[in-house]
C-alpha cells in the first residue's frame, strides 16, 4: 500500500532538510526521483542518497518563482522519466519581520517562491497527470498557515494560500483521478532549531502537546502516505504534522 514502484516523483527544494528527507523516503518506497532546486549542484548529496537505495536520481536547476524555468524543468523531467506520477511542492523560504517593518521586496520574495512557485509547478505538471488520468500532488504548507504567527505575515499568507490552493486543485482535478493534498508541519528539528538556545527550545516545546520537535522523517512519512495508493480516497485535505499544536 505504501509502495511507489515504477513511479516518477518530482520534488522541489530537494537539496536539504525536508526536501531531502522526502526524496529519500519516496525512493525507499521504490520511486525514481527528479530532484529540483535553484542550483542543480546543491542536489548532489541528495542524489547520492537516492542512488544508494538503487533508485534513479536526476538533478535539475529550477527557479520555482519563474514560469519559464518551471516550464523547461518539467519538460526536461518528462522527457527524461517519461512521466511525472508524484509532484511534491516543497520549495520555500522565509524573510521574517513585523508587518510595520516588512519591505515590499520581502513580502514579494516569500509569496513568489512559496505560493506562486506551487502554482507554477502544479500547472506545469498537471497536464501530463490529466492526460494519463493519474497522479498525486502533495504541497508542503505549515501550521503557520493555519494559525498565523507574529513576525511572519508573508510566510503565513503564503502557506495559507497553499492550503486553499490545494483544496481548489483537488476539486478541479478529481474527475481526472488526480489527487492533491497539503501537509502542514509544525516545529521540525533542523540545523536551525538545533542552534537555538536551550531555553528558547524549551519554550517552543511547551507549545507542543507531545513536548518535542518533529523529525524531517515524520513529515516525509506523511508525504509518502499521500503519494501512495494507501491514500487513494484522500484528496483536498490538510494533514497537520505538528505534535498536536493544531487540533
Amino acid at each position: 500500500m505504501f509502495q511507489l514502484n515504477d513511479k516518477a516523483a518530482m520534488v522541489t527544494g530537494a537539496a536539504r532538510g525536508l526536501g531531502q528527507a522526502i526524496a529519500v523516503k519516496l525512493a525507499e518506497a521504490g520511486a525514481d526521483i527528479a530532484l529540483c532546486d535553484l542550483n542543480a549542484e546543491w542536489l548532489e548529496e541528495t542524489a547520492e542518497k537516492v542512488k544508494a537505495l538503487g533508485r534513479r536520481a536526476e538533478c535539475y536547476g529550477v527557479n520555482v518563482a519563474e514560469g519559464d524555468s518551471v516550464t523547461e524543468g518539467v519538460k526536461a523531467i518528462t522527457k527524461d522519466f517519461g512521466k511525472i506520477d508524484v509532484l511534491v511542492n516543497n520549495a520555500g523560504i522565509t524573510k521574517d519581520g513585523l508587518i510595520m517593518r516588512m519591505s515590499e521586496d520581502d513580502w514579494d520574495a516569500v509569496l513568489n517562491v512559496n505560493l506562486k512557485g506551487v502554482f507554477l509547478c502544479t500547472k506545469a505538471a498537471m497536464r501530463g497527470m490529466m492526460k494519463q488520468r493519474s497522479g498525486t500532488i502533495v504541497n508542503i504548507a505549515s501550521v503557520i498557515g493555519l494559525m498565523g504567527n507574529a513576525g511572519q505575515a508573508n510566510y503565513a499568507a503564503s502557506k495559507g494560500g497553499v492550503i486553499s490552493f490545494s483544496k481548489t486543485v483537488a476539486k478541479e482535478l478529481a474527475s481526472r483521478n488526480v489527487r492533491c493534498n497539503a501537509v502542514a508541519p509544525g516545529f521540525i528539528r533542523t540545523a536551525m532549531t538545533d542552534a537555538l538556545d536551550e531555553e528558547v527550545q524549551n519554550k517552543m516545546k511547551e507549545l507542543i502537546p507531545l513536548s518535542r520537535f518533529g523529525e524531517p522523517e515524520d513529515v516525509a512519512n506523511v508525504v509518502l502516505f499521500l503519494a501512495s495508493d494507501a491514500s487513494a480516497y484522500v484528496t483536498g485535505q490538510v494533514l497537520s504534522t505538528c505534535g498536536g499544536m493544531v487540533m
